[in-house]
């Protein structure tokens, strides 16, 4: 691993019928970050993941959508994290949080994974809660007491509508533009100014 290097992993689940769920906002926000900069993106097997990189004044981007589904995306991240020998603090996940009203942001440097299946696999893969996760607020289902649990699948898996489209845009501009000053801007200012973002 290079000093120079950022390496951003968006959660999701491979597969046409995912392309525009909710649960798949990682992958949604790294399309839109590489179409920014004419990258394609490629699969990468013994990475887990589909990767692309490129510059951003003096850094590189690696940027990658695991191939796991997302209850296992703690193989892909494990086997990135093992080929380049990144330091945690290098690496940024991106996924969708049913907890976060539709358009708020949190950056987190560590936690717990909040219920998150795929958090809670890299976790578990990685013996570690010390990464860095941006977490994109999905908002929660309409209440259900009876079918919560189903309810709760069918919200994450469900297909982002035009609306929550419009916001979700307006969130991913605000994402990759503090991605691309990570290394101009100070880290906690740029925590702070996620975490205080809301549309």
């Amino acid at each position: 691993m290079k000093d120079n290097e950022v390496f951003i992993i968006g959660l999701g689940n491979p597969g046409k019928q995912y392309i525009k769920s909710r649960h798949n906002i990682g992958f949604l926000l790294l399309e839109t970050f590489s179409k920014k900069y004419d990258a394609q993106f490629t699969l990468k097997n013994k990475l887990k993941s589909r990767y692309t990189e490129f510059k951003i004044n003096d850094s590189i981007y690696k940027l990658f959508m695991p191939h796991t589904y997302m209850n296992n995306s703690g193989d892909a991240v494990k086997a990135i994290v093992d080929w380049y020998k990144i330091s945690l603090d290098k690496v940024f996940i991106i996924v969708d949080d049913i907890d976060l009203p539709l358009g708020k942001i949190r950056f987190r440097k560590k936690g717990s994974s909040g219920g998150h299946n795929g958090l809670k696999d890299i976790i578990n893969k990685l013996q570690t809660e010390n990464f860095n996760r941006i977490k994109i607020g999905i908002g929660s289902p309409p209440i259900n007491e009876t079918k919560k649990q189903l309810n709760t699948i069918s919200h994450v898996l469900g297909n982002i509508s035009s609306q929550e489209n419009s916001t979700l845009e307006k969130v991913y501009q605000k994402v990759i533009e503090s991605l691309e000053e990570l290394d101009i801007k100070n880290e906690d200012y740029i925590i702070s100014e996620l975490n205080s973002f809301h549309k």
